[in-house]
Parts: structure tokens; sequence; C-alpha cells
């Protein structure tokens, strides 16, 4: 009885030597990159990520902090709010459209990301053929450049007019208090190379830029902030930019806005106007700050809305 005794402990000592050496294994602690896919009709579209950046949301929303805190403690959300940067990058057949870049270099090392993530989705940045903004704040323009260098050197970069007025005016940005002035010289580094090659072009009104894409002014967030809308077959996807930045609150209660609006009122009358017909006609959305990778659907819920996350799918 001794032997078989003998051979069950080492067995059982030589068991446990192994889990614990698997369990002393030093934790990973990366996500897998960051991109996803969705057909709109015969249009493929690539969510891709930039990463994430925290935001003290209860100093931005324009609702009582205590508000805020509770609505996001429900939520299981903590403060700071880690906040999701998505670009989008849609494939028509014949062109490939980005619509914003994420933030480059210009908010940190938790953003960033978005080269190597398309890389990973199967593409190359100098295969983007267009480029568009929905809106020249820094986590939308900082991935056009790297070092001062175009960084989608075969792109044009195309943007509202109002925007392009407003952000890339010296005049304007000399007249900014001075915690706004970083908005401006964000923008113009990212944008000024592209104009001095003669890849810029502003947007001056609603209609179609390529087949199958359009542009929506949506003005409130920014002055010329515009939404992008992909149509193909019946089926429509809104790219909605920053007409909401916090789900937990903004979807509940839309007329909650936030510290980053330069005109609040507006902002407010764009995300209703947009909601309302998304929610009415079936439209997905697409957002630059929902949760990665910032695709779904609406429908009216009191005075509000409820969002339906997109199914998660493989391609076929």
């Amino acid at each position: 009885m001794i032997k078989p005794l003998k051979h069950t402990l080492l067995a059982a000592a030589l068991a446990a030597a192994a889990f614990s050496a698997q369990a002393a294994a030093p934790m990973v602690k990366t996500p897998a990159p960051g991109f996803y896919r969705v057909m709109v009709g015969d249009i493929e579209v690539t969510p891709i990520s930039d990463g994430t950046f925290d935001l003290p949301m209860d100093q931005y929303m324009r609702e009582k902090p205590e508000v805020t805190r509770a609505v996001l403690a429900k939520n299981f959300l903590k403060l700071p709010v880690e906040t999701s940067d998505n670009a989008f990058l849609i494939n028509t057949g014949s062109k490939l459209v980005l619509v914003d870049t994420g933030a480059g270099t210009l908010f940190g090392p938790t953003v960033g990301k978005f080269v190597n993530n398309l890389k990973a989705a199967g593409y190359k940045p100098e295969q983007i053929d267009e480029i568009y903004i929905t809106h020249m704040h820094g986590d939308h323009v900082g991935g056009l450049v790297s070092n001062g260098q175009r960084v989608f050197p075969n792109a044009t970069v195309r943007a509202g007019k109002p925007d392009a007025d407003y952000w890339l005016s010296e005049a304007n940005m000399n007249k900014a208090p001075a915690d706004k002035k970083d908005f401006f010289k964000g923008a113009m580094a990212s944008i000024n190379p592209y104009i001095k090659a003669g890849k810029f072009k502003a947007i001056e009104a609603d209609g179609e830029l390529v087949p199958g894409v359009s542009a929506m002014a949506e003005h409130g967030h920014t002055p010329g902030h515009t939404a992008y809308a992909v149509e193909s077959h019946g089926q429509k996807l809104v790219l909605i930019g920053d007409l909401i930045h916090l789900a937990a609150v903004q979807f509940d209660n839309p007329q909650v806005t936030i510290a980053f609006d330069s005109d609040e009122k507006a902002a407010y009358a764009s995300r209703k106007k947009v909601f309302d017909e998304a929610a009415k006609n079936g439209w997905m959305i697409g957002g630059a700050h929902l949760q990665f990778p910032g695709l779904g659907h609406l429908a009216t819920q009191g005075k509000g809305y409820r969002w339906i996350p997109v199914n998660y799918t493989q391609m076929r």
C-alpha cells in the first residue's frame, strides 16, 4: 500500500507545481486589436479604436455633479470615466474613406493606437483615399499627423467649412481664453500639413461626397460639426461624431449637454433631431465616444432613448 501512496503523493505534488508555475506567469494586460466589422448593404464599415482616455464626467456634464455620479454608479461606471475614442473606416468597393482619426499624440499615452489597429484590420495608411472629419477637436484630428508629417499621404481631408474657418484662424486663437488655445493649436498642427500639400477641401453643403457616403451638417458641438451617412441597399448608418459623449446620462436625458459644446442649445437640437430620425427609421448609429465599437440602434423611451448595441456577428 505504501508504494501506490508514494506515487499518488508524487503525482499530486507535480500537478500542484505545474499549476503554481502557470499561476505565476505574468499577466499580459493588453487587449486584442481594436477593430470590428459590419456591412451596410454592400459597404463594409470597420470601427477602429484609437484607445481610451479618462474624463471626470461629473465636472463636464451640464448636470448636478451628484446626479451624474449617481447615474454612473447605477451603471457600474467609476470616475474618471474611461471613454472610447473611435474612428470608422468605410470601404465602398471603390474608395476607402476614414471618418475621424483619433487623437494621435494629443491626448496622452492611452490613445494613439489607431494606426496599429488599422494595420491589424488589414489596411495601411497609404491606402486611404478620403478622410472626413466630424469636427476639429484634437481627439478627432490628432491622428492625421506624426512628427509634423502626414500619416495618410494619399488622402484628401475634408471637414465642414465653418469648423475650418473657426479652428484654423489665428485671429480666433488669439482671442480665445488661455485654456482654449490648445484646441486651435491641435487643429492647426493636424490640418495645416494637408492644406500645404493641397490635400484639404472644406465641405460647404450637405450631400454625397463619394457614392454611398454623404455629409450632414449637425452644428452645435462645434461651429461646423458634421455627421456622415453611409447608405446602401436601403440600409443606413449615421456616424454622429460628438453628438453624444456619455451614454449613461445622455440617452435617458438628451437635454444634458457637456462643457465641450460650443453652442449647447444647438448641440442638443442636433442630437435630438438625429436621434429622433434614427429611432423612427431604424438607422444604425456610430458614435466616437460610445463604448467600442460604438455601434447600435435607438428606440424612443420616455423623454429619451434606449440604446441597443449591435449584436456580435462574424463576417460571412
